[in-house]
């Protein structure tokens, strides 16, 4: 359980002159004694105003919500398979690692969840990719043009850890287990220059894995700056994760349109066994999205049989090869998934009817509960005022009792959290 949690809220509340500045668990406390008096919290449509106040009750859910980013600018939490989370030391809060963007551009920051204290870790006006947490050295690693730096969390001290040769076009997306090791992917001048000519996906998406663009695998020692390339194929490779248990397994993807690819695969980074994870079994079916579980022993992916047709959040064991699958309705199918600490429970970031899904109402974020071979659903947060061109990328808090997820229902793109338990407001 993280202690302290949620954080404090700084945020004026519309047509009143009181500030919150104390930790949302002490206002929760206060909430029940003002309710008595006729103060409750207030039920709202969220994203119905703006802005929204720091906290409130979803009227069409009953959950309570919280923005996390109260930073003026744009903030944008991590993408739903990248932790962006490092533990307490001594009880002073863990932290939360988004980017905030502004008029002096796209910085890293802190977010302390239990004291709602946000600091900066970058100053750079350099562009910066990547978003990696390594939650034992307490670093956070990160590209900047043909640069990958690292930051320390608590003392800001940045070091240099690899530049790309002047040849080699390349981006760094994952670290291992142990966090000797980053991994990325390179694709060839041909890929880049279809990127360039199209930068919309459904115009580059296709091109790319048909032009059959030579792409390799590579890793780079975090303390050495060693490179090694570990695999080459005339195919496109993307979606690059390191197991988080296992320091030598690294997944990757066939990228291209899903019904086309056997998508999933792992190659040990050592020996260099390849090896297909999903094989599809009916015409038209796409699998994809996927995310390794926390113990490193499933990769969980979005599977549908086939495509738009049939939804399922699938997962493949390791060990065995064994697949479990859980049956969702169009409506609750979500662009991207995600697993509690503790494995019992799955959230979803919904979509709007313009995704694959197609679904009529599928604009909410989810909790899912296993329930035999199906999910029983529950909707969290209705997101009918959020632009889905923002993929909202749902993480777990580490104490597993809130969903992160990132939104731009009150205009610029904020990191909010919705607790699982309904509130009795």
């Amino acid at each position: 359980m993280v202690k302290g949690w949620p954080p404090v809220v700084s945020r004026p509340i519309p047509g009143k002159r009181i500030v919150l500045t104390f930790n949302l668990a002490i206002l929760t406390l206060v909430s029940v004694g003002l309710a008595q008096h006729g103060f409750a919290q207030p039920k709202l449509e969220t994203g119905g105003q703006t802005p929204m106040p720091a906290t409130w009750i979803d009227k069409d859910t009953g959950h309570k919500l919280m923005r996390l980013t109260t930073i003026g600018g744009s903030n944008e939490s991590f993408y739903f398979h990248n932790n962006p989370f490092v533990r307490e030391l001594a009880g002073e809060g863990d932290k939360m690692v988004f980017y905030h963007a502004d008029a002096n551009g796209r910085q890293l920051y802190t977010v302390n969840l239990k004291t709602g204290q946000a600091e900066p870790l970058t100053k750079s006006l350099m562009q910066k990719g990547g978003e990696i947490v390594a939650p034992k050295r307490r670093e956070v690693f990160y590209q900047s043009r043909d640069s990958v730096f690292a930051t320390h969390i608590d003392t800001k001290k940045t070091r240099l850890v690899f530049v790309f040769p002047a040849d080699m076009k390349a981006t760094i997306s994952t670290l291992n287990a142990d966090e000797t090791m980053l991994a990325g992917s390179r694709s060839g001048e041909e890929a880049r220059e279809i990127l360039r000519k199209y930068p919309e996906k459904k115009d580059f998406f296709p091109r790319i894995f048909e032009a059959k663009v030579p792409h390799s695998l590579f890793t780079i020692n975090t303390q050495t700056g060693k490179l090694t390339t570990i695999h080459e194929e005339k195919t496109w490779l993307g979606h690059v994760q390191f197991s988080p248990t296992e320091p030598d397994l690294l997944m990757f993807c066939h990228e291209g349109p899903w019904h086309l690819v056997d998508r999933i695969w792992t190659i040990n980074v050592k020996t260099g066994a390849v090896k297909l994870r999903h094989k599809r079994t009916v015409d038209g079916e796409i699998a994809g999205h996927e995310f390794f579980s926390h113990d490193g022993k499933t990769i969980w992916f979005d599977l549908q049989k086939p495509r738009s047709v049939t939804f399922f959040l699938a997962g493949t064991d390791l060990n065995t090869g064994q697949e479990k699958q859980y049956e969702m309705t169009r409506n609750e199918w979500s662009i991207h998934f995600n697993i509690s600490p503790d494995q019992t429970l799955f959230a979803g970031d919904g979509g709007d009817p313009g995704q694959v899904a197609k679904a009529t109402d599928g604009m909410w974020i989810y909790l899912f509960r296993p329930a035999g071979d199906r999910f029983r659903a529950e909707r969290l947060v209705n997101m009918k005022h959020h632009n889905y061109k923002l993929e909202p990328n749902v993480h777990f808090s580490p104490d597993g009792k809130w969903v992160i997820f990132r939104a731009n229902f009150e205009g610029e793109s904020q990191v909010y959290a919705v607790e699982i338990a309904r509130t009795n407001s």
